[in-house]
C-alpha cells in the first residue's frame, strides 16, 4: 500500500515510522528539504530491523504532486489551521485519482469543514492515532458524506498496519480526547478535594487498570498548559463539565507546566518523575514524618 505523509512534525514522523515498519511504501513531505531529509533518517534510525537491513521503503520530498502522485492515502499532520486545511485538500484532489483517500490526522479541527472545498468530500477523512494503550488504536473520522467504500479501504489500511479500528463522528474532541481529559481532569480533582496523593491516583491506573502511565503522569509529560488549553477548547464547544480544575489553573499560572518545566504534579529529572511536587494526604505517618512533608 501506498501512503503520503505530509509534514514532517512529530506526528508526521510517528505516522510514517508506523507506516513504513509495517510494509507500506511512504512518500514523506514538507517544503523545506532539509527537514525531510532529517526526518527520513530519523525514522531510519529508530526503526526496527527492517530499516538496519535497508528494508523500508521511504522517500522524502519537497514537490506535493510528486508526493501524492500514485497514492492510495494522503495523510495530512501539519496544518491546524481550518481554512489552510481546505486549501490543502483542495490542492491534494488535482493531482492523485478519484479513488484515492485524504485524511487529516488534526483531531481539533473539523474534518467535515476541512472538506468544504473538495469535489469529493466522500473521500475524506479524519483519523487520530491513540498511543496510551499497549495495542495500536486508531480513531476513525467518519462525516455524513463519506463513502462506505472509502470506509472499506481504511479497514485495509488499519489491518495493513496492525492497529484497530473505531469508528466516531465528526465532534469536538472526538472520543478518545474527550475521555482522556474527563479522566485526567477528575484525577485532578481527586488530589484537590484530598481524596488522595497524586501517586496513588496514577498507582490505581496503572495497577488496576494497567495503563502505561497514571494520567497524571500522562498530563506532566504532555504539558500542562496544553492539557489547560484542550480543556478550554472542549469547554466553548460543550459546555462546562470540561472546564479546568482551579489547581490545573494554578499550577500554569505559577508556571509549573509539567516536565518540561521540570515541574507540575511531580517533580522531573529529565524524563523520570522524582516525587510529589504537589501535596496529598498523609495516611498514618508519624506527626515528625508529616512536619517534614
Amino acid at each position: 500500500m501506498d501512503i503520503t505523509v505530509l509534514g514532517v512534525r512529530e506526528q508526521g514522523r510517528a505516522i510514517a515510522q508506523t507506516c513504513a515498519t509495517t510494509g507500506c511504501s511512504v512518500q514523506l513531505w514538507a517544503e523545506d528539504a532539509t527537514s525531510v531529509m532529517d526526518a527520513v533518517d530519523h525514522i531510519k534510525q529508530q526503526a526496527t530491523d527492517k530499516a538496519q537491513s535497508n528494508e523500508l521503503t521511504i522517500e522524502g520530498t519537497t514537490g506535493l504532486e510528486a508526493a501524492v502522485a500514485g497514492s492510495d492515502i494522503v495523510i495530512e499532520t501539519a496544518i491546524d489551521d481550518v481554512g489552510a486545511l481546505q486549501r490543502q485538500f483542495a490542492t491534494i484532489e488535482q493531482y492523485v485519482d478519484d479513488d484515492v483517500v485524504v485524511l487529516s490526522a488534526n483531531p481539533e479541527q473539523s474534518i467535515t469543514a476541512a472538506t468544504a472545498g473538495m469535489r469529493h468530500p466522500e473521500r475524506a477523512l479524519g483519523i487520530q492515532f491513540v498511543t496510551d494503550g499497549s495495542d495500536p488504536l486508531v480513531e476513525i473520522v467518519v462525516t455524513d458524506q463519506t463513502a462506505d467504500s472509502v470506509i472499506n479501504r481504511i479497514e485495509l489500511f488499519t489491518e495493513t498496519i496492525g492497529a484497530t479500528a473505531i469508528y466516531v463522528r465528526d465532534a469536538p474532541g472526538l472520543a478518545s480526547t474527550r475521555l482522556t481529559l474527563a479522566i485526567e481532569a477528575e484525577a485532578m480533582w481527586l488530589v484537590a478535594d484530598g481524596v488522595t496523593s497524586v501517586s496513588a491516583v496514577d498507582t490505581l491506573f496503572t495497577e488496576t487498570y494497567r495503563y502505561p502511565i497514571g494520567p497524571l503522569e500522562r498530563a506532566d509529560r504532555i504539558g500542562l498548559a496544553k492539557r489547560q488549553a484542550e480543556l478550554l477548547h472542549l469547554t466553548d464547544a460543550l459546555g462546562e463539565r470540561y472546564d479546568p480544575p482551579p489547581l490545573l489553573d494554578a499550577l500554569v499560572e505559577a508556571g509549573y507546566t509539567g516536565q518540561a518545566a521540570g515541574e507540575g504534579f511531580y517533580r522531573w529529572d529529565g524524563d523520570a518523575p522524582v516525587g510529589e511536587a504537589v501535596e496529598g494526604p498523609n495516611f498514618g505517618q508519624p506527626d515528625e514524618a508529616r512536619e517534614s512533608n
